[in-house]
């Protein structure tokens, strides 16, 4: 079992330490994890290469590598990103391996992101590196990616929400949720990628015995700290805060040439250090296997929300029923909004990850009845549009050759 409070190497440095003297003011000092200057993007096709831009954009030092050579080779010429001839060396490794059989994009399997791991990450990568799943994965998947490092590696999972269709208002920096292995890999990866919002609490252990440790994780813009209840107090949250809003230093947002560490002092004798981040906004849970479900249920509600609109449709045309008038209707109501269903649910994305979903209990017995009707809901509603298709091209045939059909 997994000691979720640390990896099973030495962390760098503790993150904070609260230093409660006999006064009302606390002294705060912060130190950092290892300083990620190096990054390597695993996988540059659809998702990687956005990702590699922007990790890029961000000042950082990024490397690519992907087993297609055109894939590289496009990285190079669209965002200058440079070929990696090792995964030695490096301070993150963010995989975006794309989860499906090579020769069925609608069923997910995760062989070569295992693959990857296995063959290269763990026989090259030095100890305390930062190993960012950010491709969709199936419950557990980290934490064996975790073991297959032999615990040496931090391991967290940032699940993408990037849309290829509406990349400017959903791209890479969206709010992200993420999870970590360990405490140690949850401060890493927060490190790494950005800023937690105000109030962004875990509590690990919730008195039941269901928690993590017995530890509150408490989340700032680009700084984490693991310390136990007892020890923090309003006054010393009251004192990071100020610290915060009274230091000066860059964005997130602004690229950095050259990152590197800024210490600065606030209120109360207060030192924050402020690394270079992707200025992402980040959603932390307290158990990464909830960061690995938050993806595949997203999509799998998504798929049922389309399934929903198609059974509406079917319903419309087998009771002579006008759709697009209910559909308007139906969504004039605050708290309602059906989908136009459109051709059926396209893509590769939402069918994949909603069987991932399924495949993902443990329990057969317990496996969504409602996203199986769902499956069948769109087969029908396929069936249907591909018959009117049909009955439609031979109306137009008969009328073109002049044939009439009884």
């Amino acid at each position: 079992m997994l000691d979720n409070s640390t990896c099973g190497f030495t962390s760098p440095k503790e993150d904070f330490e609260i230093i409660s003297g006999s006064s009302q003011s606390s002294s705060l000092r912060t130190e950092n994890y290892s300083r990620f200057d190096k990054v390597l993007i695993i996988g540059l096709g659809q998702l990687g290469l956005p990702v590699a831009k922007y990790v890029k954009d961000k000042g950082f030092d990024v490397y690519g590598y992907d087993i297609s050579q055109k894939a590289i080779q496009r990285a190079e010429k669209i965002a200058s990103i440079k070929k990696a001839d090792n995964f030695s060396e490096f301070d993150v490794y963010i995989i975006c391996i794309s989860t499906h059989r090579p020769d069925d994009m609608f069923t997910p399997q995760i062989d070569g992101l295992f693959s990857i791991v296995q063959e290269k990450i763990a026989k090259e990568a030095k100890n305390g590196a930062l190993v960012s799943i950010e491709s969709t994965i199936p419950r557990g998947t980290s934490k064996k990616v975790f073991e297959m490092l032999n615990h040496r590696l931090h391991v967290a999972h940032i699940p993408h929400r990037w849309y290829a269709l509406e990349e400017k208002e959903h791209g890479v920096n969206q709010l992200r949720v993420v999870g970590g292995v360990c405490d140690c890999c949850l401060k890493a990866a927060v490190q790494f990628y950005g800023q937690c919002n105000d109030n962004n609490n875990i509590n690990s252990d919730n008195g039941n015995g269901n928690g993590n440790g017995n530890h509150s994780i408490l989340m700032r813009d680009g700084d984490i700290g693991i310390s136990t209840p007892s020890t923090i107090d309003n006054s010393a949250a009251a004192a990071m805060d100020d610290a915060i809003t009274n230091t000066s230093f860059a964005t997130a947002n602004a690229p950095s040439p050259s990152p590197s560490p800024s210490p600065t002092t606030g209120k109360n004798n207060i030192i924050v250090n402020y690394t270079p981040n992707l200025g992402i906004p980040l959603h932390p849970v307290s158990d990464v296997e909830i960061a690995e479900i938050t993806k595949i249920a997203e999509n799998a509600h998504r798929y049922l929300q389309i399934a929903f609109a198609e059974d509406i449709y079917l319903y419309c045309q087998a009771n002579s029923i006008n759709f697009p008038e209910l559909r308007e209707a139906l969504n004039t109501k605050w708290n309602v909004e059906i989908l136009e269903p459109r051709d059926g649910i396209g893509g590769h994305c939402l069918p994949k990850d909603t069987k991932m979903f399924l495949q993902s209990s443990k329990s057969v017995s317990t496996r969504s009845r409602i996203l199986k009707a769902s499956m069948e809901v769109d087969e029908e509603y396929k069936r249907y549009r591909l018959s009117r298709a049909s009955q439609t091209a031979n109306i137009q045939t008969s009328r073109r050759t002049g044939r009439t059909g009884y």
